[in-house]
């Protein structure tokens, strides 16, 4: 298994083929994407659900956690394989009250060691840093560096998540730094999916 995996974030359209395409990227990166976020806005959790429902099960048969990104209420209806929360959606004790042990709960730590720091104490099952580029689909203020990276990576066993603006060209530096996933989206859905994951698998083999 390599040393750094792809954590795929979801486009906000997730409709048409887009189940095709995920199924495909899944395909393409076996082994290396192992983690599928839903993030759509906007919609009611009815419609949340019937949209996830396609994904869920691409991602269930393809052995990739299926991750609902800032709704607890979303990831418990769903009995999602995680949740990812902001820094604004919401205590993680909490969540943890009423999701259970077995979810995984993420949570986006910006460029602060003093909020990841927390997040693990907490009880995370995994902190995320970023934007470490500037991205196409998510404004961000927050810019690490790569020494914060590998300062937890050699102090702390939560995994870590580099995010933001993240393609096959730069994220060299990240793999090496000891980023255990690299959450993409816009690098891999704004094109060809198939070609974007093999360019990443190249890098980080």
């Amino acid at each position: 298994m390599p040393d750094s995996q792809l954590y795929l974030i979801s486009p906000l359209e997730v409709g048409d083929d887009f189940p095709d395409r995920l199924d495909r990227a899944l395909a393409a990166g076996e082994g290396l994407a192992t983690a599928f976020q839903f993030r759509v806005k906007d919609i009611d959790q009815h419609e949340a659900a019937r949209l996830a429902a396609p994904l869920q099960e691409i991602c269930a048969a393809r052995e990739v956690g299926f991750i609902v990104n800032d709704s607890v209420p979303l990831a418990k209806r769903l009995k999602a394989d995680g949740v990812h929360l902001g820094q604004g959606d919401g205590d993680l004790r909490e969540a943890r009250e009423e999701l259970g042990r077995e979810m995984q709960i993420g949570v986006t730590c910006h460029a602060s060691r003093h909020l990841a720091m927390e997040a693990g104490d907490a009880g995370a099952d995994y902190v995320a840093f970023g934007a470490f580029f500037p991205s196409e689909t998510k404004a961000s203020d927050h810019r690490p560096d790569l020494d914060l990276i590998e300062w937890w990576s050699g102090l702390f066993e939560i995994p870590c998540v580099a995010i933001g603006g993240i393609t096959p060209d730069n994220c060299g530096p990240l793999v090496k730094a000891g980023a255990d996933f690299l959450a993409v989206s816009h690098a891999v859905w704004r094109g060809d999916e198939v070609a974007a994951v093999k360019a990443f698998a190249e890098v980080m083999a």
